[in-house]
């Protein structure tokens, strides 16, 4: 899996490199078939305070991209909210890759 995390107007912390890597392995532990990973951290330069720290992410599974985008007040924040939308989005794709049909009536005899 290939991993990369960006800050823009902002400086990515270690602390934050590791807290946003802890928070991805919840989404592999669901699909192991990531491939590429991109995150950027964002600080916006707007006057409201509140949804100002923005986090975006692409993810590159086997047979899909997928995008999820947050904004709160806090970045660590922010990021937990990137990452329950991504975990949803991951376990929606593997639910569709797996086969849930029953074999026909015809093959069980």
């Amino acid at each position: 899996m290939n991993l990369t995390i960006s800050g823009h107007h902002l400086d990515v912390t270690p602390s934050l490199r590791s807290y946003v890597t802890t928070k991805l392995d919840r989404i592999t532990r669901h699909f192991d078939r990531v491939v590429d990973v991109k995150v950027i951290l964002t600080v916006e330069k707007q006057k409201e305070k509140e949804r100002r720290q923005r986090a975006e992410c692409n993810i590159h599974v086997k047979g899909n991209d997928m995008f999820a985008e947050s904004s709160h007040a806090d970045l660590y924040a922010a990021v937990d909210e990137l990452m329950d939308k991504l975990d949803r989005q991951v376990v929606r794709h593997k639910d569709r890759l797996q086969d849930h049909g029953h074999p026909s009536p015809k093959r069980l005899m």
